[in-house]
């Protein structure tokens, strides 16, 4: 699920078939009691009008455990192993890997590499905020070839340096040793 606009027309078709439902934070939809063929003929019908389709459990199920093992690799562990990720995802994917590529880009708006480089860029953003980390520390810790490309890296996506994030925690610093 991309973007608000899209969770609507979901919730929209979802509530014209009226079906009992959760949706999680990545979009995937939980029916919460059974549903029959019929409903979800309707619930696909409804949500390809606009642009949408339904995608299978084990799709579905698919992308999220590609989701959560990038989080725990890059947010869980003190040093990220010494793998290339795309090896890594070829491995977890193995036939079809195309077509869940494209459905990951398509229910996330962004490919499964883009994905990647914004949780490592969170990363560094949790060294430059919580730790006393140097540039080339991070670098190591996240397997960036060096210091300069992952600045700017970090430049790209945010927009901002990582000494104004520094900055950020001498600020907070100072505060919470006024209190």
């Amino acid at each position: 699920m991309v973007s608000l606009r899209c969770k609507k027309l979901l919730r929209d078709a979802l509530k014209k078939t009226d079906l009992n439902y959760s949706i999680s934070p990545h979009g995937a939809v939980v029916f919460l009691e059974e549903t029959t063929d019929a409903q979800l003929k309707e619930l696909n019908e409804n949500l390809l009008k606009s642009g949408l389709e339904l995608l299978d459990k084990n799709d579905s199920m698919l992308i999220d455990r590609i989701i959560n093992t990038v989080i725990d690799v890059i947010h869980d562990s003190d040093e990220l192993p010494n793998v290339n990720f795309d090896d890594f995802i070829d491995s977890d994917l193995g036939t079809g890997r195309e077509s869940i590529l494209k459905i990951f880009s398509d229910v996330k708006g962004m490919s499964i590499m883009q994905f990647i480089v914004l949780e490592k860029i969170e990363r560094v953003k949790e060294f430059l905020l919580y730790d006393d980390l140097s540039m080339a520390e991070i670098a190591e810790k996240l397997r960036y070839k060096n210091e300069d490309l992952l600045i700017a890296q970090f430049k790209k996506y945010t927009g901002l340096s990582p000494d104004y994030f520094k900055e950020m925690k001498k600020e907070r610093m100072s505060v919470l040793q006024t209190v």
